[in-house]
């Protein structure tokens, strides 16, 4: 019997006694010993469906047995993943999976845990001190969508393949209808970034606002002051606006960074995959599983698939495909959620801008604005939803090429439910102040 078919005796196992079948009687049916029907149902109330696995035969090995070798290995190996990181030769990953991947592409034997690495790290110093999370509370504006299409985030979580290499892993999620999708690159270049999204708005669709986090692949880079690069040319030229998360605040992005939980359990965890074509093969099982479960509270029993399914869902074109030129820009905004600093500035594409009515640690939201008329930066103390906000500072934006008029035209999206609901009311008021002035006269 492979382990396969052993784990699904033991589910068919558990199936049987919580449907309220007896030990013995489970123990008959699968022609099994009472011990072994008790020892797996304990294990499943300690350790749930996990259990139910095969436990390893291999010896144990205590981590402080790790020799002075492979401890110097795991230092230098961490040294050469933060100078790679510095220097922008790398991935920025310098956790303790990348150190194992790198040590296992080396040829490292033995092999140590991740749990080991992290504690030898620890011991050295080289680890980086957890933030002060009382200290950094910062609220910053953010936008409240109620209908899908409207708000869609977007992130990428590195994995490493069996054998050390990297992989990127681009998951977007829409926020309201919880509609995913994801596709695994080997890089997080801008071109990998122009690629993904592309690849969002033919799936999801063509959204309001799409966010994204400050990455070099989406941002255009960190020398350049002013710079407006590939993934921000795009989105102008298709009438998406970007929204760019605060600076190291994954909370901003937090719908997405809980998909990236799911993502990794159920693509990740418990499989060895060996390329970029398996890692997608089994992120599409995932991405249609999730799609059309009903596990969401939120969604009123619906399943994402559900909700997301308006049939005028407005859609990239499959066949688009962007210039090999440099695309111009086009006129739209880009947004930003920013932290004032000290000296009251924040920094947006490079460039640093005076804020003088905000206050220090404040979070802003800064619009630039593209026009043929001249491009503007202005910063609101709220998101462009707000009934109300007030602009802090407005700065004329620095451009040397035109702007031109948008090329691809979409009709306006449908009405939300809050405009439906307030023209309804508005109705009816008038129903009934008719009926009120019969009654007077």
């Amino acid at each position: 019997m492979t382990e396969t078919e052993r784990y699904g005796e033991r589910k068919t196992a558990m199936h049987m006694l919580r449907s309220g079948i007896s030990v013995d009687k489970v123990a008959q049916r699968l022609n099994r010993s009472i011990p072994w029907v008790y020892k797996w149902r304990d294990r499943f109330k300690t350790e749930g469906w996990e259990g139910l696995h095969s436990r390893s035969r291999a010896p144990k090995h205590s981590p402080d047995q790790l020799s002075e070798e492979v401890r110097q290995s795991i230092c230098q190996t961490r040294s050469e993943l933060e100078a790679e990181a510095a220097e922008g030769d790398g991935l920025s990953y310098i956790g303790a999976g990348a150190i194992r991947a790198r040590l296992e592409k080396k040829g490292g034997d033995p092999l140590p845990s991740t749990a080991s690495i992290e504690r030898v790290i620890r011991e050295a110093g080289m680890t980086r001190p957890y933030r002060n999370q009382e200290k950094e509370q910062v609220i910053y504006p953010r936008l409240h969508p109620q209908e899908p299409g409207q708000l869609c985030q977007v992130d990428i979580v590195p994995h490493y393949l069996r054998g050390g290499d990297s992989v990127a892993c681009f998951n977007a999620i829409d926020v309201v209808s919880r509609y995913p999708t994801g596709q695994a690159y080997e890089r997080r270049r801008s071109l990998d970034a122009q690629a993904f999204l592309i690849h969002v708005w033919q799936t999801i669709g063509m959204l309001r606002y799409t966010q994204v986090d400050n990455e070099a692949c989406f941002s255009g880079g960190f020398t350049h002051p002013g710079v407006l690069g590939k993934v921000v040319r795009l989105a102008l030229s298709i009438g998406t606006e970007l929204v760019f998360s605060p600076v190291r605040h994954p909370e901003s992005n937090g719908t997405v960074e809980r998909f990236h939980q799911d993502y990794n359990r159920h693509v990740w965890e418990n499989t060895e995959l060996q390329g970029i074509s398996a890692v997608q093969a089994q992120g599409d099982r995932f991405f249609d599983a999730y799609r059309h479960s009903r596990h969401h509270s939120a969604l009123g029993g619906r399943s994402p698939a559900q909700v997301h399914a308006p049939s005028n869902r407005r859609k990239l074109s499959p066949t688009f495909t962007p210039p090999k030129s440099k695309l111009p820009l086009t006129e739209g905004y880009v947004h930003f959620m920013r932290l004032v600093s000290a000296e009251k500035t924040i920094s947006v594409l490079n460039l640093t801008w005076h804020i003088p009515e905000a206050e220090p640690d404040q979070g802003v939201w800064a619009t630039l604005e593209l026009c043929s008329t001249g491009s503007t930066l202005r910063v609101y103390d709220q998101a462009p939803d707000a009934c109300e906000r007030r602009c802090l500072a407005q700065h004329p934006f620095p451009l040397t090429e035109d702007i031109h008029p948008i090329q691809i035209k979409f009709p306006p999206p449908p009405p939300s439910s809050l405009w439906v609901e307030l023209f309804s009311a508005a109705i009816s008021r008038l129903v009934w102040t008719r009926e009120l002035l019969y009654t007077m006269f």
